[in-house]
């Protein structure tokens, strides 16, 4: 069935009917959205559903996000071609790959190791060069190429991370959901100097952040949804 299917037009579909509709307004989250095939990061059981406005399960319980809260996410940090940024939650790829094709460099977190390479291999066929994965607990973020401009967290928080607030660079902003096990609400912080603000933006609901900063990985119970 996927082999019938253009996915050229159902990409333009998809930011048509899905993203301009919603107020994704940032032309270039609009032409990256319009580029990256989002159909490779899936199943090959599920390609025919890559373009529809919905998650999609790739394993162990994660998720590809649905292409709107993927587009929201990266228009909410409002990314330079000169920032440098860190992901919490490589999943699919998907997302870094949206990432990668605006900022100058993307650093990816995850904690399954076989989602990790399988992204890996993904990112090398589309010539991502300006991505690296890293496989550790990502509520802990990565001191090491810290401070990051933008930091993008896809994965649910009981609370904002300390390793992740002292890791964004002055003039940095950082998205994540944030809440409790059934729901959360998607924020978006912001550092100035020693200061920080931020703004609730919409309810969603995520996997959940599992390390030491997160969820224990035996009391959470938050739907595969994201």
């Amino acid at each position: 069935m996927a082999d019938k299917i253009n996915f050229s037009s159902a990409r333009e579909r998809m930011v048509k009917e899905q993203l301009i509709p919603r107020k994704i307004i940032d032309e270039r989250v609009l032409s990256t959205m319009r580029t990256v095939p989002r159909h490779m990061f899936v199943p090959d059981e599920l390609r025919h559903l890559a373009y529809n406005d919905a998650p999609l399960p790739i394993g162990h319980k994660q998720t590809i996000s649905q292409p709107y809260i993927v587009a929201l996410m990266t228009q909410l940090l409002e990314l330079s071609t000169q920032d440098k940024v860190l992901e919490i939650g490589t999943g699919s790829g998907y997302q870094a790959a949206v990432l990668a094709s605006i900022a100058r460099q993307v650093y990816s977190i995850e904690r399954f190791a076989s989602l990790a390479e399988r992204a890996r291999r993904i990112l090398m066929q589309l010539s991502l060069s300006n991505i690296e994965i890293l496989e550790k607990d990502g509520s802990e973020g990565e001191v090491k190429f810290a401070p990051y401009d933008a930091i993008i967290v896809t994965a649910a928080a009981p609370k904002v991370p300390q390793p992740l607030i002292d890791q964004l660079a002055d003039n940095g902003r950082m998205v994540l959901p944030v809440g409790g096990r059934n729901g959360q609400v998607l924020e978006r912080w912001r550092r100035k100097g020693d200061d920080f603000s931020h703004e609730r933006i919409a309810p969603v609901a995520f996997v959940p952040l599992v390390g030491d900063h997160g969820w224990d990985s035996e009391e959470h119970n938050i739907s595969w949804r994201r």
